[in-house]
């Protein structure tokens, strides 16, 4: 297929990227290396079936020139501040790089004919539901990030466009998406931290914050198992897996595979049930909907962090990531 990709240089795209262009597909990447890495890229750039553009989506102008040229059958649009303290700080932070760059995507692609679109949304939508694990019907949504709200508003600027322009849209709620090449988040900061200070490790919250992390090839694998599978005007599905990881656990298995003396390392939390303003403590997303299409993930969360764990602390070491 013909693909639009946004976010291309960021997490999720530059681990999608070697496995579009390995079945055949031409890709056309967007991104303008905000959080984004180069470097991440460097592996897929002479691809003769890759063709990148720099610039930011909140020009929708050169957008719709790249859709004019790319003449997708398919977009992923995966791009996002995936950073939530940038939104916290700024407050129309998330508003421009998430609501409206969403906007510019779904505009280029109504201009283009284009009708088929991957999104990347968040579990985070749910807020703090009393409902768990968080079912997609669980109502309402009361996000309490400004990053959740903004996914919140992608996905139903999603839904209308669909109903008015004939398009279609797979909308995915993550858990936490981890694997190799990360630009950010717990894995990557403890790693970072310990290889700068191996003496010391600071931890937001009281450590007892738990996620389902997802490995990001299952993450992808899902995504193009309900992309094949799911044949809604609107599809929206839990990406997750059953299992939790505690922030703790994670510390403590960084400090293993970093093969230091934990009596050496001085853990030290900063108090309270959450890491910070908007962090949503415990996540729990019911996957019942992706299991019945006959979707289940290849590792569990502990898995996904202990193979995470070991790739990133190897990628420090080797440079690829710094």
């Amino acid at each position: 297929m013909r693909v639009v990709l946004t976010g291309a240089a960021g997490f999720i795209a530059t681990n999608l990227i070697p496995r579009l262009l390995a079945r055949g597909d031409e890709v056309f990447g967007v991104d303008n290396f905000f959080l984004g890495r180069r470097s991440y890229l460097e592996r897929s750039l002479a691809h003769p079936r890759f063709h990148f553009f720099e610039f930011d989506l909140l020009k929708v102008e050169p957008l719709a020139e790249v859709f004019a040229e790319a003449k997708p059958d398919l977009v992923w649009h995966v791009a996002a501040n995936s950073d939530i303290s940038y939104g916290t700080a700024y407050t129309d932070f998330d508003l421009k790089g998430g609501t409206l760059v969403t906007y510019n995507v779904l505009e280029a692609m109504r201009r283009s004919g284009a009708k088929q679109l991957i999104f990347s949304s968040s579990g985070a939508v749910y807020g703090e539901p009393t409902v768990m694990p968080t079912p997609e019907n669980y109502g309402p949504i009361l996000p309490i990030s400004l990053y959740a709200a903004s996914k919140v508003a992608c996905e139903t600027l999603i839904s209308a466009f669909v109903h008015n322009y004939d398009m279609r849209a797979w909308i995915f709620r993550f858990g936490n998406i981890i694997g190799p090449y990360p630009t950010h988040g717990v894995i990557y900061d403890f790693v970072k931290r310990l290889l700068e200070d191996p003496s010391q490790l600071k931890i937001l919250g009281d450590g007892t914050q738990a996620k389902p992390y997802v490995y990001v090839e299952d993450c992808i694998e899902g995504m193009e198992f309900g992309f094949t599978n799911a044949r809604d005007a609107v599809n929206c599905y839990n990406l997750a897996v059953p299992d939790q990881t505690s922030v703790t656990e994670i510390a403590e298995a960084v400090i293993a595979e970093l093969g230091l003396d934990r009596r050496k390392v001085d853990v030290h939390y900063t108090g309270g049930s959450r890491g910070w303003r908007g962090d949503v403590p415990q996540v729990q997303l019911d996957t019942t909907r992706m299991t019945a299409l006959g979707w289940k993930p290849r590792l569990s969360s502990a898995d996904a962090v202990r193979r995470t764990i070991a790739e990133v602390v190897a990628q420090f070491r080797s440079g690829v990531i710094s």
